[in-house]
């Protein structure tokens, strides 16, 4: 019995091992989720944190959690972890200098490529086609004749 018991207790106790940290208090929980999906986990880069099973983004989870409980706002969250990581933490990179060429280089790209398409087409539509001369005109003949044989 006793050996049944101590079992017993450490197969239960292997669980405390999976146990998750203490949920967000309610009147946070909103806050919470919110930030968690505005928050981009690092490691994994195409997720958020709230979406990563990362170390990285259960330690961040953790300090939103704490921070919340503490009552930081949601700009200072968010503050301290730009200064922690930079902007590349926040899903949406707030515009300035250092940014603009993420929010505005796909359109640059775009209208390059439809100047570059739009001169080309110019192009080839001025060379259109040529008509042959009587000698070119002549070996493509005698070529197919050949080949018709």
């Amino acid at each position: 019995m006793r050996k049944a018991c101590c079992l017993i207790a450490v197969f239960l106790l292997c669980f405390a091992a999976l146990a998750q940290p203490d949920a967000v208090a309610p009147e946070h929980e909103k806050r919470y989720y919110s930030l968690l999906d505005e928050l981009r986990c690092l490691v994994c880069q195409n997720q958020t944190i709230a979406e990563s099973d990362a170390d990285l983004a259960k330690d961040l989870r953790a300090e939103v959690r704490k921070m919340l409980q503490a009552g930081a706002t949601d700009s200072e969250i968010t503050e301290f972890m730009v200064s922690r990581y930079g902007d590349f933490v926040l899903y949406r990179p707030p515009v300035k200098p250092r940014t603009w060429l993420l929010w505005f280089g796909p359109l640059i790209f775009l209208v390059i490529a439809l100047m570059v398409l739009s001169r080309l087409l110019r192009k080839q539509k001025k060379a259109g086609s040529t008509a042959l001369t009587e000698d070119e005109q002549a070996k493509v003949d005698s070529i197919l004749s050949r080949t018709e044989e």
